[in-house]
């Protein structure tokens, strides 16, 4: 039996746990503060927690969620790209629903997942429905799933995989009436600093929000009414999350706070309830070591992630003082390590970049082309360092520009005021790198061989 592993005799008084994950959200809820109407949502957060310092691993989707699944990062697991461009979570890793099925769980995916292109029962799903990642029309496929497990003697996991808000956010199975919700002229953008005012920006982001409250939110709702028509709520953990930041130029795809900050909210009657807000440092590669140590279940301790699960129990727990994160490959090799404290995130470019990486599935909308020749012509400096507390929305470098390859005379110095953060953090995060066996140290990280 695997670490992590329970008799099966105790799985029976062990909650369940439903896991609500989307795309491509980011924090843009209202319980976060985002100028966007999610009622249901929100209603997690007041009946259960918030984490309101929550961050992914990685900025894009695969990586992302491989952490979650396992509890080790994307450089650690393999997945340092996308699922269906060559990347994938190896059979050998112990995943959330591996684990949880030898402690006695049914384990069950409904919609999407993207840690592996095809076969998701090597995930360690024995059930699976992959018909359809519509929020709206997955609201059926769970009603029934909740219906047929009403009388179950075996807990169970069952993941929620949801395709809503990714690009593009205007679909054809949508009404034109969705998209009434929020008007491109009166739509705020203060959700959107490192954005500049324009028409095309103003577009999506009425898209975005309109697609978030008109689908999203109420789908999500209907999921937890479900679950409390079948008499399941009181004994089930009920989780919402996404996988990293808004498909936003300077947000996904970008190790900037608006592309690895994650929402994520838990309920669990009579455990995590009452709408406590945790302000604490929390990463997805803590996702799993969390969940089961909710769940009952040993948390494993050879893995990069811890539970905070003592947090959410409102017990003593000491915590992160810091989290990391990188990118690898997306469309385009973008390498990238970060290391985030409450209040300087460093940033560490690893090849000649340009300005702003903007993901394929970012740069041909209508806020891509606003932002075109700002993000992607000039160059990227090797050293970035933000000060959080003065400058939230990561606009001045207090590292020095020096781009790759550039004589350190033609740079500007460091602000001499953060000298010593940017020292510490730096040799932090070669730290963590080299603890972790980051290929990345030992230069270029190939494509995988996809022949």
């Amino acid at each position: 039996m695997t670490d992590g592993a329970a008799p099966d005799s105790a799985a029976s008084n062990r909650p369940n746990l439903v896991l609500v994950h989307c795309h491509d959200l980011g924090q843009h809820l209202g319980c976060y503060g985002a100028d966007v109407d999610t009622p249901n949502i929100d209603r997690i957060a007041a009946d259960g927690a918030r984490l309101a310092n929550s961050f992914c691993s990685a900025p894009q989707c695969s990586p992302s969620r491989s952490s979650m699944m396992t509890g080790y990062y994307p450089h650690e697991n393999g997945v340092m790209g996308l699922a269906h461009m060559g990347w994938a979570l190896g059979d050998e890793w112990e995943t959330l629903p591996k684990r949880l099925r030898k402690a006695g769980y049914e384990t069950a995916l409904l919609g999407f997942q993207h840690e592996v292109p095809d076969d998701p029962e090597r995930l360690g799903y024995e059930y699976v429905d992959s018909g359809t990642k519509r929020a709206l029309d997955l609201v059926d496929v769970v009603d029934d799933f909740f219906a047929e497990r009403a009388d179950a003697d075996e807990p169970f996991f069952v993941s929620v995989g949801i395709e809503e808000p990714h690009r593009p956010f205007r679909r054809e199975y949508l009404s034109d009436e969705t998209y009434d919700a929020y008007d491109p002229d009166e739509v705020p953008l203060d959700d959107f600093p490192y954005l500049p005012d324009a028409p095309g920006v103003r577009e999506d982001v009425a898209d975005l929000r309109s697609v978030i409250s008109e689908v999203l939110d109420p789908a999500v709702g209907r999921y937890r009414e479900s679950l409390a028509d079948h008499g399941l709520a009181e004994e089930t953990v009920f989780v919402f999350t996404t996988d990293h930041g808004l498909a936003m130029p300077r947000a996904k795809g970008t190790c900037y706070d608006p592309g690895i900050e994650t929402a994520l909210l838990v309920h669990q009657p009579g455990v995590v309830e009452g709408g406590a807000v945790h302000d604490a440092l929390v990463t997805n590669v803590d996702f799993a070591p969390t969940m089961l140590d909710l769940l009952g279940v040993d948390p494993p301790t050879d893995v990069s992630g811890e539970s905070f699960a003592p947090l959410l129990r409102g017990e003593p727990h000491d915590g992160r003082d810091r989290v990391f994160a990188e990118m690898t490959w997306h469309d385009r090799y973008n390498p990238i390590r970060v290391v985030r404290t409450e209040r300087y995130k460093y940033v560490r470019n690893f090849s000649v970049l340009p300005r702003v990486f903007v993901p394929m599935d970012v740069a041909p909308t209508a806020s891509g082309r606003e932002v075109h020749e700002e993000f992607h012509v000039p160059q990227r400096p090797t050293e970035e360092l933000y000060d959080l507390a003065a400058d939230p929305a990561e606009s001045e470098n207090l590292a020095s520009d020096k781009k790759p390859f550039e004589a350190a005379a033609e740079a500007s110095d460091p602000d001499p005021d953060h000298a010593d953060a940017l020292d510490r953090l730096r040799d932090e995060l070669e730290a963590w790198m080299e603890a972790t066996d980051d290929p990345l140290l030992d230069g270029p990280v190939p494509y995988p061989d996809v022949a």
